[in-house]
């Protein structure tokens, strides 16, 4: 399986951005624009995961979301890969409070390997991709659109683990399907649960 761990931020956060987003919109642009319910922050790509790792990679996740605290981070900046003069993704950034969101991208990717998972991808960078291109174009008055949005903050508690199933979408996008959440943070114990 195509999978992928990730931070799906609130649906408030994701519906500042969109309707940030919605009149600046060019219908005459070459940028192809990712449905705001595809929205992440991408903790790991797994290119590919086999059957049979699925249960140890479940495991391991749980046990990396331990290991973290929960932390704030809220949508903001902007950018585009490999960079705006000749992009070929337009992206917003995702501002956070201390080093928590990049020790949980570590030690996610670690798990994933652990458990047997191809890992790729290049170095960690917190983002939203918000559209794509069919080739390098000129991105710079996107990008600076972009800049100009700051969404308000959330406590940052869970990530998912998502299986991507390329062309089953609307318009032959992705279909995502969650194989489950995972808490940052050690277990909380409520007052009924014996210690």
């Amino acid at each position: 399986m195509r999978m992928f761990v990730a931070v799906v931020p609130p649906q408030h956060a994701l519906a500042e951005l969109d309707a940030f987003l919605e009149p600046r919109r060019d219908v005459d642009s070459p940028l192809r624009w990712t449905s705001p319910e595809q929205w992440h922050l991408t903790l790991a790509f797994l290119p590919h995961v086999d059957d049979r790792a699925l249960d140890d990679l479940v495991e391991r996740l749980e046990r990396a979301g331990r290991r973290r605290a929960p932390f704030t981070a809220r949508i903001a900046g902007a950018g585009a890969f490999p960079n705006a003069g000749r992009a070929r993704v337009v992206w917003s950034g995702v501002e956070h409070e201390g080093v928590e969101l990049a020790r949980l991208a570590t030690g996610v990717r670690a798990a994933a390997s652990r458990a047997g998972a191809e890992v790729g991808g290049g170095t960690f960078h917190p983002h939203l991709t918000l559209a794509r291109l069919p080739r390098p174009v000129e991105a710079s008055r996107w990008v600076r659109v972009l800049e100009g949005f700051a969404g308000s903050s959330w406590e940052t508690t869970e990530f998912e683990l998502i299986a991507s199933h390329l062309g089953e979408g609307p318009r032959r996008r992705p279909r995502y399907e969650s194989f489950g959440a995972f808490e940052i943070g050690p277990p909380q114990v409520t007052p009924d649960q014996p210690t």
